[in-house]
């Protein structure tokens, strides 16, 4: 995933952008970077954040990051933002989302007259790069974002500082989120609504699918209307969201409650405990306990003084470990209980079959899983939600292959039904794989009702293959 944040303000942003990118951590876990333009022209600081949080790294580049326009993010894998000088005047780039046709458009971009790419470690063209490449093949950097909206497949929300301003632009179908906020002599861009709340802004508006717009410190001009289609990612709101983060209206902590209401009026399992696997599975479980009257409890605690954030390495075999080493056990709530726990997904089920076995080991008696979200069936091609190489890392596609062999768009459908028997069995087989004494998904139907808002504003691919 990763977040963008930009100011424009009529006196220095430094403060303001190192705050608000900080506020975007939840949402990446390799590289953040910060850009300015100022009396001495464009600067810039990327770091490696790996294994020390956002501010550790860039607290001691404050001083040199000056200016009264600045645009940064948080990113999950390349570096950015980069600093560009090309035929349309210099400006820097940062971009979230993701670029399935990587290979058609660098044939563009060379046939166009495009010359070369830097190549990043592996081989792969940083996307950033690549879509400031397609936004220099057009005469302005409005047509050039329009082009990157048309070209992309996948999505692209980005934020492109000039001296003079910041353009900020949403993905085409609203994939990813985009929020204005304003306060006296400022405005900003920000991925997350509440990232400049604690900066004195207030929410001047979301933008809507495609739209684009100019920011200066005294204003916003629109230059690209929203599209009527949208297609945000639904698992903003299961895994993805911060607690007090709000798309299209609807905060996510309130949804996650109103999600584990939902599980707990269909489920009929009479646990001693309602627990949340930390952080996200939290709130979903205080809503299923609210609904069901079954205590909440915390039965493991993440260790937070030195797991502060999701430092997640990608090899899986260190994935599974450091998962593992941040959760301590609460034996007194553990032992001998029946205990109901509620994640926002199963993805390989690897974290969470070592969860319940390390429950088991440390004395429950029962251990029923509720996944706040339906089985994921298919692989994101939109957000890099999971860093998975293949389908078959999904534990369904592995679970369904055994049962079937071949594996068609007719017979995933129907193990998407949670009314067939396919589905019930392929439950069943999950269970047993990952020693679960029961398993239980979200209905897809009940996940959008939690949500609450328009049913073909929501993308929900990766549960049922629908674009």
């Amino acid at each position: 995933m990763g977040g963008i944040f930009g100011v424009a303000s009529k006196d220095t942003c430094t403060m303001d952008l190192f705050f608000g990118v900080d506020y975007h951590s939840h949402l990446g876990t390799r590289r953040g970077g910060m850009a300015v333009y100022g009396e001495d022209g464009f600067n810039r600081s990327i770091h490696n954040i790996e294994n020390s949080p956002f501010r550790t790294k860039f607290d001691r580049d404050l001083d040199e990051l000056k200016g009264n326009l600045g645009i940064g993010c948080i990113s999950d894998n390349e570096p950015q933002p980069l600093l560009v000088q090309s035929h349309l005047g210099s400006f820097a780039i940062t971009t979230v989302g993701k670029i399935n046709n990587m290979e058609e458009l660098v044939d563009i971009s060379y046939k166009n007259g495009c010359t070369h790419f830097l190549e990043m470690s592996g081989g792969n063209i940083n996307p950033t790069e690549m879509v400031a490449s397609l936004i220099n093949q057009k005469s302005s950097i409005l047509e050039g974002i329009q082009y990157v909206q048309q070209m992309i497949d996948g999505s692209m929300t980005l934020l492109i500082m000039t001296p003079q301003g910041i353009y900020a632009a949403r993905d085409r179908l609203g994939r990813t989120p985009l929020v204005i906020g304003q306060k006296e002599g400022s405005f900003c861009a920000s991925f997350e609504s509440f990232a400049f709340v604690n900066l004195g802004y207030h929410t001047y508006r979301e933008l809507g699918p495609a739209e684009i717009v100019y920011l200066t410190p005294e204003g916003v001009e629109v230059l690209q209307q929203p599209g009527d289609k949208m297609k945000i990612c639904s698992f903003l709101w299961v895994y993805y969201g911060y607690p007090t983060a709000t798309y299209e209206g609807v905060n996510v902590e309130q949804m996650r409650y109103k999600c584990g209401d939902i599980l707990a009026q269909r489920d009929d399992a009479h646990p001693d405990l309602v627990a949340g696997v930390p952080d996200s599975g939290t709130a979903h479980a205080v809503g299923y306990a609210n609904r069901s009257g079954i205590p909440f409890a915390r039965p493991f605690i993440k260790y937070t003084p030195t797991w502060p954030r999701s430092f997640m390495p990608t090899n899986q075999s260190q994935r599974n470990l450091i998962a593992r080493m941040k959760l301590l056990p609460v034996h007194e709530l553990i032992q001998d209980k029946s205990l109901l726990l509620i994640d926002d997904s199963i993805v390989r089920g690897t974290q969470l079959r070592e969860t319940t076995e390390f429950l088991y080991d440390s004395g429950a008696k029962e251990v029923h899983i509720r996944p706040a979200c339906p089985p994921l069936m298919y692989g994101c091609k939109y957000l890099n939600f999971s860093r998975s190489k293949s389908e078959m890392d999904l534990i369904t596609r592995r679970v369904i292959q055994k049962r079937e062999g071949e594996i068609s768009d007719k017979i995933l459908e129907d193990y998407s039904n949670p009314d067939s028997g396919n589905y019930k069995e392929m439950l069943d087989d999950i269970g047993k794989e990952l020693k679960f004494t029961s398993l239980r998904y979200h209905r897809l139907d009940d996940m959008i009702s939690s949500i609450g808002i328009s049913p073909c504003k929501l993308c929900t691919y990766c549960w049922n293959g629908k674009e």
